[in-house]
């Protein structure tokens, strides 16, 4: 029986772990966390389950009055401005990290059902590949004890964790990174969040809607500097009309407590204040001390696994998966790299991975989704094509539910009409990328969405109007 060793139990490896039991190799994985890793422990399911709070109340704070709905007991009295609801964060977040553990335990119990090994402790690779093509990969158990594996293929996806600024190290209770928000009993009165990317964003926005006063630091011109530009200054719109301070093109050198405040200096020497502050400034692959380069493999200089396409790195044998390949920081990638490296090793049937197919979105209010080329591949001239922007506003469900902001986006190439990317900037954006993502992914036309019944009203039906739009443009022209 083939022998498989994983080390990460992240999205990448669990799913890799559940497909190479699937196809009959004896797997072992090793993690020292918990399943899930940190998109379910840390990252992706607390986050969005802290988000889910505070959309609702974003929801509520944004549209009651439009809507109709009274507030019984007259809160707030009309003669001071006061939010209408708010937040009790302890209870919030007690519900986020049961929400992780019970979702790290279904995992878990998924990979043992299949098959699978599941050993508790720290791995890394011991030399390079052996006469027999076998690896050796040792085992820190927790009890100080060490076990030795030997595996015919070794999957690396041991993920990341926060990057640190020196004059700016978290200390969990005011300067907080973004693994331990959750420790939090009450909600920071004044918070100042350092990164613009989408993990910033993500948290100004929420912090923003569960009631702090939340300052924005982006060493860039805008939030989101690596999404498309259209819905990133939709974006920054929303944070600055909701009371958002953001600070463009100010980057953050330095951040100490000053008692129960946080003192953040800027590099052009400005100092701002609050009660908190969370760092956001990006992520380093944990792949220091595995013996990697030792055994062969070869590291970019961001110290993430150089990869192929089929999830291989250098070293005969030796596959990486998720985060720690630096290729796309999303779950859906790093199940799909792992799900990969099994097949390929196991002589199962494999695509290569296909990055213009990846949909992801940014979970702010309005939620970003994208999918396929960008507006920046347009821009550069890397892909030719069309572009039809349409404004939510114009979308009878919008105007129904108080939608203000948003729109979509749909890229076409101009002489097949074959979609091959698309943006939603909407509420639920996440789950209206999905027919675009079909399209893209299929080589649909636009004619063809055009076509397609959508539900009257609806939101998706912005989509079909964009590609009934781009669909009539080119008829004009060939007319």
């Amino acid at each position: 029986m083939t022998r498989i060793v994983i080390i990460g139990g992240g999205p990448g490896g669990y799913e890799a772990a559940l497909a190479g039991a699937q196809l009959g190799a004896e797997v072992t994985v090793v993690d020292c966390d918990g399943l899930g890793g940190a998109s379910v422990l840390t990252d992706c399911v607390p986050s969005k389950t802290l988000i889910a709070t505070a959309e609702v109340m974003t929801s509520f704070d944004s549209s009651y009055e439009e809507l109709g709905i009274l507030v019984a007991d007259d809160t707030p009295p009309a003669e001071r401005s006061a939010r209408v609801v708010g937040v009790d964060l302890g209870k919030v977040n007690r519900r986020v990290k049961r929400l992780a553990l019970a979702q790290s335990h279904d995992i878990s119990a998924s990979v043992t059902r299949a098959g699978a090994r599941v050993l508790r402790g720290r791995g890394r690779l011991d030399g390079r590949q052996a006469a027999d093509g076998s690896r050796t990969v040792l085992v820190d158990l927790p009890e100080g004890e060490q076990e030795v594996l030997t595996a015919d293929a070794v999957l690396i996806a041991t993920g990341g964790h926060p990057r640190e600024i020196p004059d700016a190290l978290p200390d969990g209770e005011r300067i907080l990174n973004w693994t331990q928000v959750y420790d939090l009993d009450e909600l920071p009165e004044e918070l100042i969040v350092v990164g613009s990317g989408v993990t910033g964003a993500e948290f100004a926005g929420a912090y923003q809607a569960l009631g702090s006063r939340v300052t924005l630091v982006s060493s860039r011109d805008r939030v989101l500097p690596g999404e498309d530009p259209d819905a990133a200054a939709v974006l920054e719109d929303v944070f600055r009309r909701r009371g958002m301070n953001v600070m463009s093109r100010s980057r953050a050198a330095a951040a100490k407590r000053v008692g129960d405040r946080v003192e953040v200096t800027l590099a052009d020497g400005r100092v701002i204040t609050g009660s908190h502050c969370l760092m956001a400034v990006g992520a380093i692959p944990n792949t220091a001390g595995m013996g990697l380069e030792e055994a062969g493999v070869v590291l970019k200089p961001s110290g993430h696994i150089k990869t192929d396409r089929v999830s291989r790195t250098s070293a005969p044998g030796v596959y990486a998966a998720g985060d720690v390949t630096g290729v796309f920081a999303l779950a859906s990638v790093a199940a799909m790299q792992g799900r990969i490296a099994m097949y390929h090793f196991l002589g199962d049937a494999v695509a290569p991975l296909n990055l213009k197919s990846v949909s992801a979105n940014v979970f702010t209010d309005p939620e970003i989704a994208t999918v396929g080329y960008s507006q920046a591949d347009i821009d550069a001239g890397r892909i030719d094509a069309r572009v039809v922007k349409l404004p939510l506003l114009r979308n009878p469900r919008a105007k129904m539910q108080g939608i203000r902001d948003g729109f979509v986006k749909i890229f076409a190439r101009p002489g097949t009409e074959i979609v091959v990317g698309g943006v939603v900037v909407a509420p639920r954006a996440s789950e209206l990328i999905h027919p675009i993502s079909i399209a893209v992914d299929n080589n649909l036309t636009v004619e063809q969405i055009a076509n397609t019944f959508t539900v009257y009203p609806s939101l998706s039906g912005s989509i079909a109007e964009v590609a009934r739009q781009l669909h009539a443009r080119k008829a004009a022209q060939e007319g």
